[in-house]
């Protein structure tokens, strides 16, 4: 179903009469207007700026998952757990790490008592702030541009961040407000993203340089892990916190430098390539007035066939995110640089494939094997039905550490794939209100980042029956939204 204005799934506005042109149709251009190169063009340096920008982003949301670890005082707050079920898995068999004694730390870092509720409530804080800025965020960005929003989403979330040991020292209710604040100021930042490419990246790059951007995530994450762990380990959790949020800070200020919203405001982009890009999206790039068709968006079936899909893919992806370490220390048992290392190798695989996803997805189009719907319903349904079987092997692997790490890896790593499918769909489905359409799908995939923490936590009598119960869900409806709603 077509939102207003003409745009559907294969089109792409050239004005404001609505008339569209399909996106694989090839268009007639100049020699000046040919494709230019991609190395060291503006294009592609504003993505890689929106690389590292997304591995800050993931550092400053993961961060928490793997210092838990170490700020909780395991001794005092573990719950009385029967003996079959706390150490159902052999100490012995990973490490030194016994699963209920706090990781060593330098001499003067705290620790807390926290029991596991509070913990997984703490966990999951961060996404009560993502909810709320997500659609304002992309309305925002569509209509003034999107690099003020990413770039001052991440400063602030930096800002904040910095204040996390102080937060944890005056008491959990602090801690929360503090990284639902950190959520609300990260909210905007996906949406400003799309909002961006609507303005930048032309049809037929559409994947690729999406794919790369967003990729960002995956490789923070696999960087923030065990980095993370590492810290923890030499300078005590204080210093995670310090450090992400100055690298955040940092990053900032090149972003505000080195980009642009539009090709034609860009002081350093070539003749060649401002052209290319204009006259591949259409003068008004993705710039949207005040008006927003919002009827015709509730009532778009394919806009909530992506709504259904993203909040099932991050189901899982959050899970992992926020649970892995805790179920890598009290499960499995790994200390806490293992737990650290492991924890993020899944997320190597999954940068690895979704920016390979977007260069095939890319390729298939101009070469016009496939049509746009058929494409990412492929990438989609790869990324998403793969990903729940090897998650389900998980619950099965018992004690096996090397198991359950190789189960996650390849579920993390053919998950990657939905990067060129679902996670970029409303782009194609109307290109001038992608950021808003993206806030609206974000939205309703944020709330397994609330739910999935706070599940995990209250389900602390048999932690590993709770991972198992979680993976099963993510199967059950992986499987639902594949078969019923997206290959329609």
């Amino acid at each position: 179903m077509a939102l207003q204005n003409g745009f559907s799934i294969n089109s792409t506005p050239l004005d404001e009469s609505g008339e569209t042109t399909p996106l694989l149709k090839k268009q007639v251009v100049d020699v000046d207007d040919s494709v230019p190169p991609q190395c060291c063009s503006a294009r592609y340096n504003l993505a890689i700026m929106m690389f590292f920008g997304f591995s800050v982003v993931y550092g400053l949301r993961v961060n928490l998952s793997v210092a838990m670890v170490a700020m909780v005082n395991g001794t005092n707050s573990q719950p009385t757990l029967n003996s079959s079920v706390g150490h159902e898995c052999p100490v012995s068999s990973h490490g030194n790490n016994n699963g209920s004694q706090t990781p060593d730390q330098p001499d003067g870092i705290p620790q807390y008592s926290w029991d596991s509720p509070t913990q997984g409530l703490l966990l999951g804080a961060f996404f009560f702030g993502y909810l709320v800025t997500q659609i304002p965020g992309g309305y925002l960005a569509g209509h003034f541009g999107g690099s003020i929003f990413l770039g001052g989403g991440v400063l602030g979330t930096a800002a904040l961040t910095l204040l996390t040991p102080l937060a944890a020292q005056l008491g959990p209710y602090w801690l929360f407000g503090l990284r639902a604040l950190e959520g609300f100021g990260e909210g905007v930042t996906f949406p400003a993203m799309m909002a961006m490419w609507a303005r930048w990246a032309p049809p037929l790059e559409r994947s690729r340089l999406i794919s790369l951007s967003g990729s960002g995530a995956n490789f923070g994450a696999f960087v923030a892990l065990p980095l993370t762990g590492f810290i923890c380990h030499s300078l005590g959790w204080p210093a995670v916190f310090y450090m992400c949020g100055g690298a955040g800070c940092i990053w900032a200020v090149f972003w505000f430098i080195l980009v642009s919203d539009q090709p034609g405001t860009h002081p350093r982009i070539s003749t060649r390539e401002k052209h290319y890009i204009i006259n591949s999206i259409g003068k008004d790039g993705g710039a949207h007035g005040w008006s927003v068709p919002l009827l015709p968006m509730v009532l778009s079936v394919p806009l909530w066939a992506i709504i259904v899909s993203q909040m099932c893919a991050n189901w899982g992806y959050y899970t992992l995110l926020t649970s892995l370490p805790t179920y890598m220390d009290t499960v499995l048992h790994f200390d806490l640089r293992q737990n650290a290392f492991l924890s993020a190798l899944p997320y190597l695989g999954g940068w690895a494939f979704s920016v390979i996803s977007g260069v095939v997805a890319d390729s298939l189009l101009e070469k016009e094997l496939l049509s746009v719907t058929a494409v990412r319903k492929i990438f989609t349904i790869t990324g998403l039905l793969l990903p729940a079987a090897f998650l389900v092997a998980v619950g099965f692997s018992g004690c096996s550490g090397v198991l359950a790490v190789t189960f996650l890896t390849l579920s993390t790593t053919v998950g990657g794939t939905s990067a060129a499918g679902v996670f970029i769909n409303q782009i194609d489905i109307a290109p001038r209100y992608a950021g808003v359409l993206l806030g609206i799908t974000n939205t309703f995939a944020t709330i397994p980042g609330v739910v999935a923490p706070i599940i995990t936590g209250y389900l602390t009598k048999d932690v590993r029956f709770s991972f198992s119960l979680i993976i099963k869900l993510i199967h059950s409806e992986s499987a639902f939204q594949n078969n019923s709603i997206y290959l329609i």
